[in-house]
């Protein structure tokens, strides 16, 4: 019989350091884990979630170029329609020709105009409700009939004002 001698305290140091990256990889494996279900699960329940603007810019341009070239215009006949779906076509096809490479070149620009649009809106939303307060008289921190002097402070029994009769 052979006789194992207990491990040395630099070995019982490795194979403390092992187990601690064993579970902190395993806590980072569970967490990637987590968050790609709830990725997916979103993905299932809302659907793909939306590209930079430049990917919806070009998304929304080939949608009414699609949209434009299959219409059919009863303004022009039955000769001309052929002729004039033709023309329709090809003006779809050079607008989207001329704006695909100024969107492939900046994308980020298409992002900056999205957040500055989205600025615009809470600056004139915040101006709007402003505006609303003061034509309705209401103004949240202050009662505007606190203000009225000739209110009674005395008494409270009702929404009257004192009359001085003498």
């Amino acid at each position: 019989m052979s006789e194992e001698l207990p491990p040395s305290d630099a070995a019982r140091e490795e194979a403390v350091d092992e187990v601690r990256a064993t579970d902190a990889d395993a806590w980072a494996t569970a967490c990637a884990e987590d968050l790609e279900a709830e990725k997916a699960r979103r993905r299932a329940e809302y659907g793909p979630p939306p590209g930079s603007a430049a990917e919806e810019l070009k998304k929304l341009v080939d949608a009414v170029a699609d949209k434009l070239s299959g219409l059919e215009s009863p303004l022009f006949g039955a000769v001309a329609g052929p002729a004039a779906q033709q023309v329709v076509r090809q003006v779809v096809q050079q607008a989207k020709d001329a704006v695909e490479p100024v969107i492939e070149r900046n994308p980020d620009v298409f992002d900056h105009l999205a957040a500055a649009g989205n600025e615009l809106l809470a600056a004139y939303r915040s101006a709007v409700q402003a505006q609303e307060r003061r034509w309705t008289g209401r103004d949240d921190d202050t009662d505007p009939r606190d203000h009225d002097e000739r209110r009674d402070r005395g008494d409270d029994d009702g929404p009257g004002e004192r009359i001085d009769l003498d």
